[in-house]
């Protein structure tokens, strides 16, 4: 096509190129980060990142890389800032996506529970340790990702006690 730049004879669009490689940089060194923390503070492994998030090894390599032709889903996303406990907001933001629509709200059926608000508390409490921080938030992993327990079972320890 003439007047558009070319290399080795294929021709390229030099504004969108940079525009999408710095959105890619930009997201590529928030998950690095993200994994470099994880890796720090919890000591945990590209694996269990995986696993604690919901989102592929492969999907975050890709993400690491850069190497995406569309944008990364948003749940997954949302749900990788959330299992590693970070604002999805920084994640849209190194998208450059629209942050100023603002989140659906999630309709509430009842107060929350007096313990959960308590943990909540501490979790945000400057004068609790990381090291108390990083046990109360593994204990609530645990409890999130643990199998249910039957019926049945549930019944047993109430009248085995």
């Amino acid at each position: 096509m003439p007047g558009r730049p070319t290399v080795s004879g294929w021709s390229y669009r030099h504004d969108v190129t940079e525009t999408n490689n710095a959105r890619k940089i930009a997201f590529a060194t928030f998950v690095r980060r993200a994994l470099d923390d994880a890796r720090a503070t919890r000591a945990w492994s590209g694996s269990e990142v995986s696993r604690r998030t919901g989102v592929s090894r492969q999907t975050i390599n890709r993400w690491v890389r850069g190497d995406w032709a569309s944008d990364p889903e948003a749940e997954r996303v949302v749900a990788f800032c959330e299992g590693l406990g970070l604002n999805p907001a920084t994640a849209f933001g190194a998208l450059g996506w629209d942050r100023t629509t603002p989140a659906p709200t999630v309709a509430t059926s009842a107060e929350m529970d007096p313990d959960v608000a308590a943990l909540l508390r501490r979790l945000v409490d400057p004068a609790v340790s990381d090291a108390e921080k990083f046990h109360i938030r593994e204990t609530i992993r645990y409890l999130a990702y643990r199998p249910t327990l039957p019926v049945g079972d549930r019944d047993r320890g109430k009248r085995a006690g």
